[in-house]
């Protein structure tokens, strides 16, 4: 279709005709996952008796407040979990894991992730590479890693030789990250939890759910997950909680976490919303549809940028476990572009160039797209890479399926102009 509003290179809508051919039953496919989520979700808010009262907000220690108890109740109830910690104040993902993390491991325990080297910003957080301060390992924490097989799946015969009785924790990171790796699905979850319950009864199975929740019918607390954390400026947020995260999992392992979060003996019973209450329930309640709109615009992009010859994953017929559409853009020129395209088509910031800079916490420049009415959103359109080889763009989001088709048209019509 011909935009009034915006020049697309006659070619790239050409291309994008035949894109939707390929992805029509992709994207039916998708808005099927999406209505099952919605309803799941909407059942939820019912059972735990949401009402217009719990949005009030609360300020100091925050005792009694209702509307944060049943938060935690329907975070709980579509992630089939047992308990939820949902909280405005967690600072970030990586601070979400943080917390977790220091809430159930203690000095002499072992995690092991086999799942290669976690996120960027998690490695300080374990103490990788060095003591950095206040890092797992300045406390004692033991950090072992499984590599990945080659096509970028667990390694499970390995998990066999490497989880032990005795070990604490085995740590999954379902998204793929700065990887290529393909991200984890349902079935895998549930095919490495179960192996290492059988290997080590005892140990907590914790998963870092960034970008994964509502992908899939399936939830990760009835795969065998013991423990997950996530954001709530990607999927569970909706596009509309300005900030915060959320802890999943065992009744005892979040009530732990929460007193980690706060103190020892007061856990999950303080904390004041502040008014944020309302954002926060209004962005679960539309994350089930907003993260269908993010997949389908992942596999509009997966299918166009095949058709200009760039390499894709996932494919656009590939089953997904995350929101993220990787592409192998080949050069730093093609990269810049991209995400330049990328923010032209944001509803803030469009008229910003983005360009490489030093970002805290990685180990290259990185380059970032995201015209977001929260800082840093990535449910909302975003695309980000580091400038290194092979020059691989993470996109990622789009709070609708129409503006997230038109930013990778503009996009790709970039790369050819330039």
């Amino acid at each position: 279709m011909i935009s009034e509003f915006y020049k697309i290179s006659p070619k790239i809508l050409e291309l994008s005709d035949k894109a939707m051919e390929l992805c029509r039953p992709f994207l039916d496919k998708t808005d099927e996952i999406t209505e099952y989520n919605q309803q799941k979700m909407l059942k939820a808010f019912q059972k735990a008796r949401v009402s217009e009262s719990l949005f009030a907000a609360s300020t100091g220690y925050g005792y009694g407040d209702r509307g944060r108890d049943a938060l935690d109740e329907v975070f709980a109830a579509v992630l089939d979990t047992e308990d939820a910690l949902v909280r405005h104040n967690f600072a970030s993902g990586t601070h979400t894991l943080t917390v977790a993390l220091f809430g159930v491991l203690r000095p002499g325990d072992t995690m092991l992730s086999v799942t290669g080297l976690p996120y960027d910003t998690l490695q300080g957080v374990i103490g990788i590479g060095g003591d950095s301060c206040g890092s797992l390992r300045e406390f004692g924490i033991n950090y072992e890693q499984l590599d990945l097989l080659p096509d970028g799946r667990v390694n499970l015969e390995a998990m066999k030789e490497r989880v032990r009785p005795d070990t604490k924790m085995v740590y999954i990171q379902r998204s793929r990250g700065y990887s290529l790796r393909p991200s984890l699905r349902a079935s895998e979850l549930k095919e490495i939890a179960d192996l290492a319950h059988k290997l080590a009864p005892s140990c907590i199975v914790m998963l870092d759910n960034c970008y994964g929740e509502f992908v899939e019918k399936e939830a990760p607390g009835s795969l065998g997950i013991d423990l997950m954390a996530g954001s709530l400026i990607k999927n569970p947020g909706g596009g509309i909680a300005p900030t915060g995260g959320y802890i999943a999992g065992k009744k005892d392992l979040v009530e732990a976490c929460s007193y980690r979060l706060t103190t020892p003996g007061t856990g999950k019973e303080i904390g004041c919303t502040l008014g944020n209450s309302r954002e926060l329930f209004m962005g679960a309640f539309s994350a089930p549809h907003v993260t269908g709109e993010a997949l389908k615009t992942a596999i509009f992009t997966s299918a166009l940028y095949s058709l200009l010859g760039f390499e894709v994953t996932p494919e656009y017929s590939e089953e997904r476990g995350d929101i993220i559409q990787a592409i192998l853009l080949g050069s730093e020129q093609c990269l810049i572009s991209f995400c330049q395209g990328i923010q032209q088509a944001s509803p803030i910031d469009s008229f910003v160039t983005p360009e490489p800079w030093d970002m805290p916490g990685y180990d290259s420049k990185v380059i970032m797209a995201a015209g977001a009415f929260t800082l840093g959103s990535s449910i909302e359109l975003s695309a980000d890479a580091p400038l290194r080889p092979p020059y691989a763009v993470w996109m990622q989001g789009s709070l609708n399926f129409h503006t997230g088709k038109l930013a990778a048209q503009l996009a790709a019509s970039k790369i050819i102009n330039e």
